[in-house]
This record gives C-alpha cells, structure tokens and sequence, in this order.
C-alpha cells in the first residue's frame, strides 16, 4: 500500500481471525498505523471478550503504535503512554445524533489528540452539521458521514480541517457503508490537492451511486487544469429544499441535475433559460452572485443528436421533422425535453409512461398525443425515443418495447448510458434500424454543462472515451 502513495493505514485487528502478533505487525512497518480493535456493536468483528480486547488495546500502544483509536466508554479506562496519539471515536450506524455538539465535547475531554465521529446520514443535513462541527472545532476533528448520502464528507475531510480521512484499499471490500476506494480518492477526486480555493460542483439525484457524471467530469476537469472538483451528491425528495438552501454555503458553484429533481428544481430557480423554462424541467443549476440559474441541456444535446443521425441517414442537410411519427416513452425530465424540442420542429409527438397522468399532463402541456402504456406498441413511429430507465444497470435485461415492433426504417434513441449497449439497442440494430445511443447524448450535454461551469470547452473526446471504458464489459484473456 504505501508504494501505491498510502501515508497512513487503518490496521483493523478484529479483522484477523487467529492470534494477533503484534510485534510482528508493529515492527518497522512501511507507514504510520492506526491501531483499531472494533467491537461488534461499534460495526467491527472482534470475538474475543471485553478484557482481552482492552488488553490488545494497551499492547499496541506500549508496542509504539503511532495512533490508537479508543470508543468513547472506554477511553478513561486507557491511560496515555509513550508517544501514541489517541484518537476518541464515536459510531452511530443508524442516525446523526442532534446532540452532535456536545458528543465532540465529551469524545475530547477523553484526553484526547484527534476526536473522531462516524454517523449515519439520514439526511443531506446531516453532513452540513457534520462539516460545520468540523470546521468549528478547536481540536483536530474527524467527522464522517456514513453512507452514500455521506460520500460528501470524505472526499471533502482535509479541506474542512480534519487531519485525514479514510478510503478502502480494496472497492470490493468496505469496512463502513458508503466508503470510497483509495484509487477513486487520489485518481478520480485527487483529494490530496483539495483546498479553500477548490471549485466545488457535483450531480445531485437519487439514488446517485451508479452516476458516470463524477468520471467524466472530474476527468475534463483535470485535463484543462481547473481546480474544481465535481461530487455525487445523494438527495431524496424531501431533501431537495434543504439541500438547494446549503449549496452556498457549502461554495458549490453548479450542479447537474439528474432522475427525480429534474422538474422540481425549476421552481428553485431565480433565471431559467427559455427553452428550460417551455420544457418544465432543468438538468443544469449556476450559482452567480446570489441567483440560481437554471438551463437544460438535454435539449440540446438530443436535438443534436437526432439532427445527426437523419443528416447520416438521409444524407442531406439540416433534417426536416416537419411531420415525423415520434413516440416518446416516459414523461420525466429527459422525456420532456426531447418531445418539447420535436414537438417545436413540427413533428407528430405520441408521449407514452408507464404513470398515465404523467404522460397524459406533458401531453397536454406541449399539444401532443397520449396513448397508455400497453398500447405504445400500436403506434407506428419512425422516431422512438426510450426516455425511462428501462433497461437500465442493473436491470440490464429489460426493454420498454417487444421485440419484433422495430424495423430498419426506424431510427431508434435510447436515451440510457449505462450500459451503451442496452436491450432496446441491441435488438434496434438487430432489426436493422438507425441507433442514437445515451452514450452520445450524455456526452454532449455533459460537455454543455462543462461550458457552462467553466466557461471552457471540454475535451469531448476524452469525456467519450471515459464513459465508454467504464461502462464496457469486462473481458477476460
């Protein structure tokens, strides 16, 4: 691990199932060590009992280990020795306390050099308490919270003050929910070189584990020089509000916004660009000066993309949608975009969702038709755009329609990036129609934001050719 650049390792004794030899383990080890024997409760798998734990406890410490990390209940019981700094730690798997405040004030009369917290986020406010507590404190404070919803508070430890943070060596492997691997911390978040002056912009969705937004941004990002960085943030909808409230403070400078946020957050919105504003529904927040600036460019990166696959399979120029059969399946923010755009250039919109008064309402709004789920299969369009998450990882097997309802006289628009290769376009190109993959839509409104973000051009080739590597199958020799 420390040729791989570790400076400091967390050695987990409840980890190790037969005796612990901690001469061994503590002898000129290749970087400084943080002793910890964690008790079931606390989330650890020490077996042994109370008193042969504590025992291990002092051992370590009188064997010379740079840190030691003691729960709270039973720090009095462990006197300081030698030159081991303690470290009071306190872990909550099921919420963040409200009594944050004064737990951190017990943890360090504890006699302790660094406070640690690890708590459960429950909701996005959580980590702005969290961080808040970190960035208050008079002691050398880590506080973490756990969870996707948390990831935020890792990546962004150091540069609210905490002395390190933690990450997993091994992304199979997670000691605590909502880890992060030690290669996605220096090579995705390079959280070494984060500080004040870092931009901070991110994804917010729900969930948001499975976003490729953090990849290809932080990629673009790192290869123009900008120091910005760009976070997944998880908020559930009834986070929305507080979490759009924080974004300020937090120095969080735009957002892209993805599945279910995307029509809601237009109403958080002091300027929305027209288009944004006719659709409904805005994929991209700026904050400037006080105003939250809201754009969409789904919009433009579908109307893009279909404009160049009839330019390459008509061969002609600018393509003429005037009248063109077009089926939209779903009715959420990417829906919506893409049959208001079709809807504008004279095509014959069909909207179908699988929620009828969904698809029934973005009907109504733009003037198109609406037909229910079980009878999208008797329209005959020659656009079909699947804008629901039907066959989306990880249910990879699924697609919106049946599979003899294509033919090579369609052009088929799926609007789902990962995978690229999803059922729906396997079975497109199998009946011989024209494929528009969420591949190519995902990078060309990323680029968008990216030139919204930073007023730069982003490097859409290498934006490509980092979703495409993440989201290939694994092949094996």
């Amino acid at each position: 691990m420390a040729d791989s650049g570790v400076q400091l390792v967390e050695l987990r004794l409840d980890y190790i199932g037969r005796e612990v030899n901690l001469s061994r383990l503590l002898n000129s080890p290749p970087t400084p060590l943080v002793v910890t024997i964690r008790r079931r409760e606390d989330g650890g798998r020490w077996v042994g009992s109370e008193p042969e734990r504590q025992m291990l406890l002092r051992a370590a410490i009188v064997s010379g280990a740079e840190y030691i990390d003691l729960e709270m209940d039973i720090a009095g019981s462990i006197p300081r020795y030698g030159k081991t700094k303690r470290i009071i730690s306190y872990h909550n798997f099921a919420e963040t306390p409200k009594e944050l405040e004064e737990l951190h004030a017990e943890l360090a009369s504890k006699d302790a050099d660094i406070v640690k917290l690890a708590t459960m986020a429950t909701t996005f406010n959580d980590n702005v308490r969290m961080m808040d507590l970190v960035r208050k404190s008079e002691i050398p404070t880590i506080g973490i919270c756990m969870g996707e919803m948390g990831i935020v508070t890792r990546v962004l430890a150091t540069r609210i003050g905490s002395p390190f943070t933690f990450a997993t060596i091994n992304s199979e492997r997670k000691i605590a929910p909502g880890q992060i691997s030690y290669s996605s911390m220096q090579n995705l978040y390079r959280v070494d070189e984060i500080d004040p002056n870092t931009i901070l912009l991110g994804v917010v969705a729900d969930p948001v584990a499975h976003s490729l937004s953090p990849l290809i941004h932080n990629s673009a990002l790192h290869a123009a020089g900008i120091d910005a960085r760009y976070l997944p943030f998880r908020v559930p909808p009834e986070d929305l509000n507080a979490f759009i409230g924080a974004c300020i403070g937090l120095g969080i400078r735009g957002l892209s916004i993805t599945i279910p946020h995307k029509e809601r957050s237009l109403s958080y919105c002091s300027r929305v660009e027209a288009a944004a504003n006719n659709i409904g529904a805005i994929n991209t927040m700026i904050f400037d000066n006080g105003e939250r600036i809201g754009y969409n460019t789904d919009y433009r990166a579908a109307m893009d993309c279909i404009n160049a696959a009839y330019q390459q399979s008509d061969n002609a120029g600018a393509p003429a949608h005037q009248g063109r059969r077009v089926l939209i399946l779903g009715a959420g923010g990417v829906a919506r975009a893409i049959a208001w755009g079709m809807k504008q250039r004279g095509a014959e919109v069909t909207v179908s969702s699988r929620t009828y008064d969904r698809a029934l309402q973005l009907a109504h709004e733009i003037g198109a038709r609406v037909v229910r789920w079980e009878d999208r299969h008797e329209v005959r369009p020659q656009l079909l755009v699947n804008g629901t998450p039907v066959g989306m990882h990880p249910d990879v097997n699924e697609c919106p329609v049946e599979l003899g309802f294509m033919n090579n006289l369609m052009v088929v628009f799926d609007t789902i990036y990962n995978p690229e290769s999803t059922m729906l376009v396997k079975h497109a190109r199998n009946a011989g129609a024209k494929v528009i993959t969420g591949v190519d839509m995902f990078v060309r409104q990323a680029a968008y934001q990216f030139k919204l973000f930073t007023n730069r051009e982003a490097d859409v080739s290498l934006m490509r050719d980092s979703i495409k590597l993440a989201t290939s199958p694994v092949k094996y020799n």
